[in-house]
């Protein structure tokens, strides 16, 4: 009995290891940014942002994710349809930055997702990652009063629900919206630190991405997949 309990560990972890769907592909859609600047509207996609996704399946609820974005943001206040800021005294204000983001974490499916069956290959998912950000901030002002920028790192929390299912045997797609939660108040280049970037906001900024994503799936079928 111990030498069968033995085999049937040992064949189970074997069938794990080496029977996972790897998926990889593209994302591409809409960004905005909810801040100090321009439009309060949290799902108001007003730039292209676009990047690289790779998915690990683990079972039919649970895909671990990495994504590689390039996020470009902007705000302006003249168009943000809110009085105050379109009032903002001395002149409306407008930005425009972009955000690089590397994340990780995990997608985790409402049912069981496998692009081999027909019967399970859809489902709506929730995202959670974790994601190291860049993007560019004033440090100071030349004597000519030009900003002077430099690149800084920091860290965002995306949280995101989407619905994702089969084309064919081997691609599938995606259809998700995400906040990132940042840890930073000067995605707009306003600082407290500066006194002419300071215009008196509080709170951090924040991003936005709703897109759509195409991936190609390949590996040895999952060992919840009918083998042929």
């Amino acid at each position: 009995m111990k030498r069968y309990l033995i085999l049937l560990l040992f064949a189970c972890a074997t069938s794990i290891s080496y029977s996972q769907i790897h998926e990889v592909g593209f994302f591409a859609g809409g960004t905005n940014y909810i801040g100090d600047i321009g439009s309060t509207n949290y799902i108001n996609p007003n730039q292209f942002g676009a990047g690289l996704i790779y998915k690990y399946n683990l079972n039919p609820r649970i895909a671990l994710r990495g994504t590689l974005l390039s996020l470009p943001i902007q705000g302006d206040d003249a168009n943000s349809g809110n009085d105050y800021r379109e009032n903002r005294n001395p002149a409306p204000i407008s930005f425009s930055n972009t955000v690089y983001e590397i994340a990780v974490g995990a997608e985790i499916n409402f049912f069981d997702y496998d692009i081999s069956e027909h019967d399970s290959s859809f489902t709506p998912y929730i995202l959670v990652q974790v994601a190291a950000i860049n993007y560019k901030t004033v440090t100071a002002f030349n004597s000519n009063n030009d900003a002077i920028y430099d690149n800084k790192a920091s860290y965002s929390i995306p949280l995101g629900i989407g619905v994702k299912g089969r084309l064919s045997d081997h691609m599938a797609y995606a259809i998700e919206s995400g906040i990132r939660l940042s840890f930073s108040d000067d995605l707009d280049y306003t600082t407290p630190d500066i006194d002419s970037l300071n215009i008196g906001g509080y709170g951090n900024d924040h991003y936005l991405f709703t897109g759509v994503s195409l991936v190609y799936t390949f590996g040895r079928p999952a060992c919840y997949a009918p083998r042929e």
